[in-house]
């Protein structure tokens, strides 16, 4: 009876003793997490699908671009602008668009773009005869009839060749391997117009060759007036690719309108 008692007393005692010790309290577990990189990189801001393998020496372009950019071609523009009056540098404007018109004409034609093909041969027509040559755009702002911009490297792109590798252009700036090629093709075209205009005039050969390059440059320097973009001005800590995206989408979006 005593064995009994006493066995009773100690299996309380033990049971009491293991209700008042504090149950141990397991920690839950935290998965391990990736170190963040204090460094954001490009592909995380853009999304980044160009065909750029030539990218060091585009990015090297890029940069002498800039430094032309800045160094020579823009102090020229302000002088320029500096210089001629606004509607001086307006009617320069217009007088090289209609030049280029025959361009946007032929591209059209060859994408069976016959809406565009007719409002392009409506703007020769009216700019080059009451316009005077092109230096009043008539046909914009009487007859409400807009600009069609039409190049070679679109019409490749009509009839379904790539881009190909994206290439930045000395001076030129943003291209790629097609457009580079119908550039190649709209030169030429508009070469040939503007020797066949300045023939017309009955000018000898040392003349006929000053006008020629005269025109080449004040092209030039009217298409850097009337283009807005400056050289590490877009705020972006990656420019380069910022451009180049914008640059292929414009002219995808190009290609199908």
């Amino acid at each position: 009876m005593k064995r009994a008692l006493c066995l009773m007393l100690l299996t309380a005692f033990i049971f009491m003793a293991g209700c008042g010790t504090a149950p141990v309290r397991k920690e839950p577990e935290i998965p391990a997490q990736r170190p963040v990189s204090r460094y954001v990189q490009p592909e995380a801001t853009y999304a980044i699908d160009a065909y750029d393998p030539w990218e060091p020496m585009n990015r090297r372009i890029y940069n002498f671009n800039a430094i032309f950019d800045n160094v020579i071609f823009l102090p020229v523009v302000q002088a320029y602008e500096f210089v001629l009056p606004v509607f001086v540098q307006k009617g320069i404007t217009n007088f090289f668009k209609n030049l280029t018109e025959v361009t946007n004409l032929t591209n059209s034609l060859l994408q069976f773009k016959f809406q565009k093909t007719a409002n392009t041969f409506a703007r020769i027509c009216i700019n080059t005869t009451v316009g005077l040559g092109g230096l009043i755009d008539v046909a914009a702002t009487v007859d409400g009839i807009p600009r069609e911009d039409e190049d070679f490297g679109q019409t490749l792109g009509f009839y379904g060749l790539g881009p190909g590798p994206y290439l930045v252009l000395p001076i030129l700036g943003p291209s790629d391997l097609r457009d580079t090629s119908g550039l190649v093709v709209d030169s030429l075209v508009y070469s040939q117009m503007i020797g066949q205009l300045i023939a017309e005039l009955g000018m000898d050969d040392t003349y006929e060759t000053v006008l020629n390059y005269s025109l080449t440059g004040l092209y030039a320097i009217d298409k850097r007036h009337t283009e807005p973009f400056r050289y590490f001005k877009t705020g972006s800590p990656f420019e380069y690719d910022l451009i180049r995206k914008l640059y292929l989408i414009m002219r995808e979006f190009k290609i199908k309108s």
